[in-house]
């Protein structure tokens, strides 16, 4: 769909709004592509205040584990948490390209690359 890279020493939840920008999904058939995914699945690093605003906002409903020192507690949908595997699955997948889990390359544009091709390779 939409890869944003960050810098290696930044949390990847300061870019999710870029991400969200720029992802959109072919409908079938005719029509504009869609860019609001119905949900979205996270971790507890993106439990934050201003991301749960952010999704609010946009009418995109979320299930992100709150962290054990949160105050607020609300209800938390296990079995829709569980599906998040596939994705750490993916990245594991991903991972196994040696080029992108030591980044040879030194050019963010030419890193990016190396994830398209991946990507590319992973879906064929």
């Amino acid at each position: 769909m939409t890869l944003v890279l960050t810098p290696g020493q930044r949390h990847e939840a300061t870019a999710f709004e870029a991400l969200m920008s720029n992802g959109a999904v072919k409908r079938p058939g005719c029509g504009r592509p869609k860019i609001r995914p119905k949900r979205i699945v996270g971790d507890k690093g993106y439990c934050g205040g201003p991301l749960r605003r952010f999704l609010r906002r946009r009418g995109i409903r979320f299930t992100i584990a709150k962290k054990e020192n949160m105050c607020r507690k609300g209800p938390f949908d296990k079995a829709i948490y569980r599906e998040r595997n596939r994705v750490e699955r993916l990245f594991n997948r991903f991972k196994q390209f040696r080029r992108l889990a030591t980044r040879y390359e030194k050019r963010s544009a030419n890193y990016l690359a190396m994830w398209q091709v991946a990507a590319i390779l992973m879906w064929l």
